[in-house]
């Protein structure tokens, strides 16, 4: 395993935007406003041939503070029993706070290496600002600008000094290219970080009732026997028209960035509200974005044995989002653990369809097949002719048939298409793009 490196502090001190700088990456939100980073936030990073993951945690702050304040201080807290060393940081330009206090009461029993880092400490002459901090007991401090990269190389150079061992193998290790990955999204406060925990089998994300406690899009690595999944929790999506706060529209913008980069999209749905338009604008996203899709209809344990009702909300979504009329539905309770077990099972079956390959032999005798079966009709006096098809990709499985008048396949000439090519090769739930062109000289003939 890497060693791994926790990020400590009060809010606004800076640990997202030294993260960032960390792991050479923009993966955490970075705003003013304090309390932007809530959950533990993972991410892997790489100095002097040492790989080793880093976690950036929500601001230290006492528990009454507010609602979330427990929460998040209990994330902390996680993160520092997990972690191999610990950085805490300090802010160069506020000066030494109580929280800040509070924290290293709590770290002087800890048996883990810590760092002192001071940031915002744009340069020598800023570093007047560290002797306050040195009332505070501390041996070694780091001065440091997250922003301008000033003093960090230095930081670093000590800190992977101490890490348990830099041999060969530790030093490549690598997560797996070949974990699936997973977004998880829908509206704010469907279940999405409850399902995520309960997949982890650990409170890893942050779970209140108030929407939009998740703000980052958090990658969680999720193993099952000699299978892994990079579980990603997203922001809740709501209507543009309710979206005010510059930082919200940020995290919608990297919940939307998630099913960029998922090979399966898990769509939350609160049976409670039923199926709301922004439920299906939210599929829509995963659609566009060509991801494998399935539908989470969640806390189901409210009307498990209310029959008539479970098949009219199966009924509605299917007429809903008929676009997705391949995707499949899982009725599911994150709080109890309902069907749970069954979501990665399902996963698994998507991604396999997903990434399935078809050699050109069985797919142009599929076309000559079913275009004897079916013929298209006639186009401007023309009679279509297929006459060689090739599939161009995978995730999802992209297809190209050469025609003579591509402009000539009706719509549903080409759903029947798709729909002999789900039939025959078992791709039955997994988005499938055909295109048509028309044929060149250099075509070759089917």
């Amino acid at each position: 395993m890497k060693p791994v490196v926790a990020l400590v502090g009060r809010p606004n001190v800076g640990k997202s935007t030294l993260f960032n700088r960390i792991t050479r990456s923009r993966n955490a939100l970075v705003d003013n406003f304090p309390g932007v980073t809530r959950d533990r936030h993972y991410g892997e990073a790489i100095w002097e041939d040492v790989k080793f993951s880093v976690v950036d945690t929500g601001g230290f702050l006492s528990s009454d503070k507010d609602e979330f304040s427990p929460l998040i201080r209990a994330q902390v807290l996680q993160a520092i029993e997990d972690a191999n060393a610990i950085v805490v940081v300090f802010d160069g330009k506020s000066g030494v706070s109580p929280y800040d206090k509070e924290l290293l009461d709590i770290l002087r029993n800890v048996s883990q290496p810590v760092f002192y880092v001071v940031n915002k400490i744009d340069g020598f002459e800023r570093e007047v600002n560290l002797f306050e901090f040195y009332a505070l007991g501390i041996d070694t401090i780091y001065p440091v600008s997250a922003e301008h990269n000033y003093g960090v190389p230095d930081f670093l150079d000590e800190l992977v000094k101490v890490f348990p061992c830099k041999t060969k193998d530790s030093r490549n290790e690598v997560v797996s290219d070949e974990a699936i990955k997973i977004a998880v999204v829908g509206r704010p406060n469907v279940g999405k970080s409850s399902l995520i925990n309960r997949l982890l089998g650990e409170e890893r994300l942050l779970v209140s009732e108030v929407p939009g406690t998740t703000r980052d899009a958090i990658d969680s690595l999720c193993y099952r026997g000699n299978k892994s999944y990079l579980l990603i929790d997203t922001a809740g999506i709501r209507r543009k028209s309710k979206v005010d706060e510059k930082i919200e529209k940020f995290s919608i913008i990297k919940s939307l960035k998630a099913m960029d980069r998922c090979d399966v999209a898990l769509v939350v749905l609160d049976i409670n509200e039923g199926i709301t338009e922004q439920d299906i604008h939210i599929a829509g996203y995963a659609f566009e974005r060509g991801c494998g899709c399935i539908f989470l209809l969640n806390k189901w344990d409210m009307i498990e044995k209310d029959r008539k009702a479970a098949k009219l909300l199966l009924d509605d979504l299917r007429y809903k989002a008929k676009f997705l009329n391949f995707a499949p539905a899982i009725s599911i309770s994150a709080k109890t653990g309902l069907r749970v077990d069954s979501v990665l099972g399902k996963v698994e079956e998507v991604y396999t369809q997903y990434a399935k390959r078809i050699g050109t032999g069985r797919l142009n005798k599929l076309f000559e097949q079913a275009t004897q079966d079916k013929e298209p009709s006639m186009y401007q006096g023309k009679r279509l002719k297929f006459y060689y098809a090739a599939q161009v990709a995978t995730k999802p499985p992209a297809f190209v048939a050469f025609v003579n008048v591509p402009e000539g396949v009706h719509f549903s000439y080409e759903r029947y298409l798709v729909n002999q090519i789900r039939e025959a090769f078992g791709l039955k739930h997994t988005p499938i793009r055909l295109m048509f062109r028309e044929r060149s000289s250099r075509t070759p003939k089917k």
